[in-house]
């Protein structure tokens, strides 16, 4: 079985942010950073070469597949922020009608700039997902 090329690195996350040109998505990272802090407490890792995870957890799949990943993260996409909610979005239905401008996929939420959603809102979401995740990885 492929070993997972996505692991935790010793990047610098401020470097890492540092490096991005737009000035909004750069401020916007800043944000979420500073955020995730606040509702995780934990200290923010790079992840691959474009992802900013939070905490981790080690998981098997019915598959077999095994690995560890983090528990909630972002990443500055071409298109889009990224915001990983890993649990996905079945049980925040309320919290997603409230958020404003969004696209989701499985466990990605996607937003064009910050100021298209409810920040608290999103700490909301974030926070729950986070807990979610660590109850189920202890």
């Amino acid at each position: 079985m492929a070993e997972l090329k996505t692991k935790e690195t010793k990047l610098s996350v401020t470097k890492f942010i540092g490096k991005v040109e737009d000035d909004q998505k750069r401020q916007d990272l800043q944000a979420i950073l500073k955020l995730m802090k606040q509702v995780t407490k934990e200290e923010p890792k790079i992840w691959g070469d474009s992802m900013i995870g939070f905490g981790h957890f080690h998981y098997k799949s019915d598959s077999g597949r095994e690995g560890d990943w983090f528990l909630t993260g972002f990443s500055p996409r071409k298109q889009n922020l990224t915001i990983y909610i890993t649990p996905g979005f079945d049980k925040y239905d309320s919290l997603m009608k409230q958020l404003g401008k969004h696209k989701t996929s499985k466990g990605c939420l996607y937003i064009k700039k910050l100021e298209d959603v409810d920040m608290k809102v999103l700490k909301e979401l974030i926070k729950q997902s986070y807990q979610d995740m660590k109850k189920k990885y202890k």
